[in-house]
């Protein structure tokens, strides 16, 4: 018998296909969930729905763009009638472009996109779901954030607002839906290997959140795979583990999820213990 408390739940996760929501959506199957994988790449939601199946687990897919309210809510009704609930929504679909203001030319239509994914998304997300939710009486509503939005710091003035907006609304809506609906906020420092990075505009702008640190980081960063002392500690078993896998956030983020109705893990910093962020 399954010992999870996501055994049986609906789960939908927002940027499904790849990075987090991927290993969110295997991971949440793995315990047991019937898992919802949303994203605007219909080949990959299409693969993640595969994988769970071939594994025996129960998935569905949709093609949805999280800036379309109507396109969510249509998902949350074709996930009710397939199977009478949704119990969690991960709000995981984002974008990083991280840019000086300087940079403007280049960046303002990369920093309209992040304002209608990161913070009209995850509002269309939570909106999309209430009614199902408080009709339920239960559900969980995760949103993804980042510590850049806890400090205003150059570099993430948009991206940082955004995530910011994350924070206020996560928080509103907790305290609205406080008995019916669980709320629960990630703020992950830096994460490789999840393709975010891929959206910054200007790589300096990173410049930010390391502060004072920023040559240490590119020292140790610039020295992986060699010998070389200062290269940047990799095992996680270490005390100095200084660049968190995605798999092991994941890890964490299933904790939260994977609760008892009545436990409630309103808000969560994962970083290794060794990373060169200030924030």
């Amino acid at each position: 018998m399954s010992t999870s408390h996501l055994d049986g739940r609906v789960v939908i996760v927002t940027g499904a296909a790849g990075g987090f929501g991927r290993l969110l959506c295997l991971g949440a199957a793995a315990r047991g969930a019937k898992v919802v994988a949303t994203d605007v790449d219909a080949a990959g939601v299409a693969e993640v729905r595969a994988d769970i199946v071939d594994q025996g687990g129960a998935a569905l897919d949709f093609v949805a763009d999280v800036t379309d309210l109507a396109a969510l809510r249509d998902v949350v009704a074709q996930v009710t009638r397939e199977w009478g609930a949704v119990d969690v929504i991960v709000n995981n679909a984002g974008t990083m472009p991280l840019a000086f203001f300087a940079d403007h030319e280049q960046a303002a239509d990369a920093w309209s996109r992040c304002i209608d994914i990161n913070i009209k998304g995850v509002l269309n997300g939570m909106i999309a779901v209430y009614d199902q939710m408080v009709d339920q009486g239960r559900g969980h509503v995760v949103n993804l954030s980042s510590i850049y939005g806890n400090t205003p710091v150059e570099g993430a003035a948009v991206y940082g607002a955004s995530k910011a907006a994350v924070n206020v609304m996560s928080e509103a809506f907790r305290v609205e839906t406080q008995g019916k609906i669980k709320v629960t906020v990630v703020k992950p420092t830096g994460v490789p290997g999840t393709g975010l990075g891929a959206g910054i505009v200007n790589g300096e702008a990173i410049i930010g959140i390391l502060g004072q640190r920023a040559p240490q980081f590119y020292e140790s960063f610039a020295a992986l795979g060699s010998d070389d002392p200062k290269a940047m500690d990799l095992d996680p078993q270490s005390i100095g583990y200084g660049m968190l896998e995605p798999q092991l956030l994941v890890d964490q983020i299933l904790y939260a999820m994977d609760q008892p109705w009545g436990v409630s893990i309103g808000d969560i910093t994962v970083r290794a213990t060794g990373d060169l962020y200030l924030h």
